[in-house]
């Protein structure tokens, strides 16, 4: 299973970028000169704060990491040998579905009864919405990342109000101030937030 691409700053500054291995072992070099070092990493699509267990010897910190790369990847086999034994081609997961009556009745007059009805109109709306999921997540990345590295810079609340109304120009005017490597992140981050879906066919 691959490691995520993630960024670390101390401070204002960027000190590594790449996969989650290279730059937490950058950051261990670093606590281990100043363990009082403010220092965060974040996820590099969606701007989570990853944490990282830093105990021990640097050894020890990329031994614990291979252990959560090859335990996630167990644990994603596991499941998804669990979703064959039920259902080997579809791989369905079986949850709780609350709807009104007359959406029932609707389902269940529908060629495949209602699960197959409910699959299709998923995925009819996952792909007509996709461009615009990808837009929003892209938005909440750019904001999670302002909001713990940025929240103390002026501008802050009015570079947020452009970032949801999605006027680039003033975002960017906002933050040109702010410092190098902060900017610089944001910049990369906000290309997605601030590109316009193209409108769906059969819409204006």
């Amino acid at each position: 299973m691959s490691q995520p691409i993630c960024s670390a700053f101390l401070g204002t500054t960027c000190i590594a970028s790449g996969d989650l291995r290279t730059v937490a072992l950058k950051a261990k070099s670093i606590l281990d000169t100043d363990k009082l070092s403010q220092l965060l990493i974040f996820d590099g699509a969606t701007s989570a704060l990853i944490e990282i267990d830093f105990r021990g010897t640097t050894a020890d910190v990329a031994s614990r990491l291979g252990e959560t790369t090859t335990a996630a990847t167990h644990i994603e086999v596991t499941v998804e040998a669990a979703r064959r034994a039920g259902r080997p081609k579809l791989g369905v997961v079986a949850r709780e579905v609350t709807l009104l009556p007359r959406h029932w009745e609707w389902l269940a007059g529908q060629p495949g009864g209602a699960s197959v009805a409910l699959r299709k109109l998923v995925e009819q709306a996952r792909m007509a919405n996709k461009a615009k999921d990808l837009q929003r997540n892209a938005v909440e990345s750019v904001y999670r990342f302002l909001s713990a590295m940025a929240g103390n810079e002026n501008g802050f609340e009015e570079a947020t109000r452009a970032l949801f109304a999605g006027d680039s120009q003033r975002f960017f005017s906002v933050i040109d101030p702010w410092p190098i490597d902060i900017r610089s992140h944001i910049r990369k981050l906000a290309d997605a937030a601030f590109h316009k879906p193209a409108p769906e066919q059969g819409t204006e």
